[in-house]
């Protein structure tokens, strides 16, 4: 690639203007004030993505990114004269001024199931209960109840890691739920089990592995190779897009701790990441109130972290407006018109872009071919540029997927090679209930052995006195007599007491005893 293609201040996107020969560059100092690259399918927006991810990596700013398609992993490959594209590249090259010069770059390559790349993990802590309730798509009592779970686990230090803690975590509430209601407020029985039944879905769709240890360092997101070209870090998405929610919810939460983990830097020179989130609508469809707050805050303050975010989707409108209105740098491909509402789509997409005296915006986005766009790029002091058909200009790297065997090769080379590989399974919510469950039980099971052993004694006849337990009185006397017999003697005696003979015999007795006649 060329000074052409790499100023030092800049990356090159394309040719506009007359001719297309004006080159339209993207400022890297204004690269964290986010973008927009929107447009029909089959329009062009894949290989835009690549060339503007070539153009940071090349800058030596690092790229995070998700293959949606699975045909964004031929950045770590040359491109090559050999392909069928060559001719029609060298041609557009001419025609914008630009010297092609094929080159691969740096890639990462990851996977939340772990196939294609190393496995992206994240703590159940960590990912919080807002997002949580948004992945599980719980109703407003049944967050209450994910939050209650969540106070629970900080407040009894039962760390939250893989889902069987939270499965866990809810069983102890569903357990205790009188107890805990009268603590946080109403926790039923009912809305613990529809998280866990929801809980059940997200392990059926595969979604359990992304919960755990080691869970993704950020910093593995934000290097740069020997030769000081940013690494792009490639998150495999053509399986987890079976799993929509899943998706947008993992990039949020990547967003958000990046948000929650870098510094302040202001506006640096260039940016310390560039995010490309591609399907954006996926993010906004369906989604709560408090989410899209947060993706607001979030658009709106992570640029001073030094981190640029470029939303990605067919129609600008799939973006709320107050986070449509703080994308600074856009390319726009074709959208199409054929019904009422296109049109009207159509026509609010041409309003926020600064007017060109040349043509009519309108007209433009509408009528660009494919590899074409309307662009407008931040120029000197953030000011939005005019808008220009451009020629976006050729990607250096292979265009299209990655075969087996050399994407291997890139996870062989890998810096994090072995470091995500197995996971791990430490001391949280789970052993730590389980070790209460069974010290309960234990202690359950000698109560109940220590309530048999007195029922027994009972039934012997222990007594109790001050020289402890002893037994009582043997059945049996040493002279052979029975205890029966020695009762039913003395009360003969009593009965003999009464008679005037009987008081004779006794006298008789007590005279011989005591010498008395």
């Amino acid at each position: 690639m060329t000074e052409q293609a790499i100023a030092a201040d800049s990356i090159f996107v394309g040719g506009g203007g007359e001719g297309y020969g004006v080159p339209q560059r993207l400022l890297l100092k204004y690269g964290n004030r986010h973008g927009l690259i929107a447009g029909a399918t089959g329009t062009g927006k894949t290989v835009t993505l690549q060339v503007l991810a070539e153009g940071f990596s090349a800058s030596g700013v690092p790229v995070f990114m998700a293959d949606v398609k699975g045909d964004l992993a031929g950045i770590a490959a040359s491109g090559s004269a050999e392909s069928k594209l060559h001719d029609a590249f060298v041609k557009r090259s001419a025609q914008i001024g630009f010297d092609l010069q094929y080159r691969a770059f740096p890639v990462i390559f990851w996977d939340l199931f772990g196939e294609k790349g190393h496995p992206v993990r994240a703590t159940v802590a960590e990912m919080g209960p807002l997002l949580l309730s948004r992945l599980l798509e719980l109703s407003e009592p049944q967050e209450g109840v994910l939050n209650v779970a969540f106070r629970l686990s900080d407040e009894e230090a039962l760390p939250l890691l893989d889902l069987k803690d939270l499965q866990a975590l809810l069983n102890f509430v569903a357990e205790n739920a009188e107890a805990i209601s009268g603590r946080y407020g109403l926790v039923s029985k009912e809305s613990v089990g529809a998280i866990q039944r929801r809980l059940l879905v997200l392990e059926n769709e595969g979604g359990g592995g992304l919960f755990g240890e080691p869970a993704l360092d950020l910093m593995d997101l934000m290097t740069v190779d020997a030769s000081g070209a940013g690494r792009i870090s490639i998150l495999a998405a053509d399986k987890l897009m079976n799993s929509p929610r899943l998706y947008a919810t993992f990039l949020l939460w990547l967003l958000s701790e990046l948000f929650e983990l870098l510094p302040e830097v202001g506006d640096p020179d260039k940016p310390k990441l560039v995010f490309f989130f591609d399907e954006a609508h996926l993010l906004f469809t369906d989604a709560p109130k408090a989410l899209v707050s947060k993706v607001e805050q979030v658009a709106r303050l992570i640029r001073s972290k030094g981190v640029g975010v470029y939303f990605i989707t067919q129609n600008p409108a799939d973006v709320p407006d107050t986070i449509l209105g703080q994308l600074g740098n856009r390319v726009q491909h074709a959208l199409r018109a054929f019904t009422a509402k296109d049109q009207k789509d159509l026509a609010k997409a041409a309003e926020t872009y600064r007017p060109n005296p040349r043509f009519k915006i309108d007209e433009a986005i509408r009528d660009v071919g494919t590899g074409e766009a309307v662009t407008s790029l931040l120029e000197a002091k953030g000011i939005p540029g005019i808008a220009e058909r451009t020629l976006v200009r050729p990607p250096a790297s292979q265009l299209g997927p990655l075969d087996p065997a050399a994407r291997a090769a890139v996870m062989a080379a890998s810096p994090v090679k072995g470091k995500y590989d197995q996971p791990l399974d430490r001391e949280s919510a789970f052993e730590k209930l389980r070790a209460k469950a069974d010290a309960a039980a234990k202690d359950a099971a000698e109560l109940e052995e220590r309530q048999a052993e007195e029922k027994r004694e009972f039934e012997r006849a222990r007594r109790y006195d001050a020289d402890g337990y002893r037994e009582a009185a043997p059945k049996r006397t040493s002279g052979g007599r029975s205890d029966s017999i020695t009762i039913s003697f003395a009360k003969s005696f009593a009965r003999q007491l009464g008679t005037k003979s009987g008081q004779a015999l006794v006298r008789g007795i007590l005279g011989s005893i005591f010498g008395k006649r």
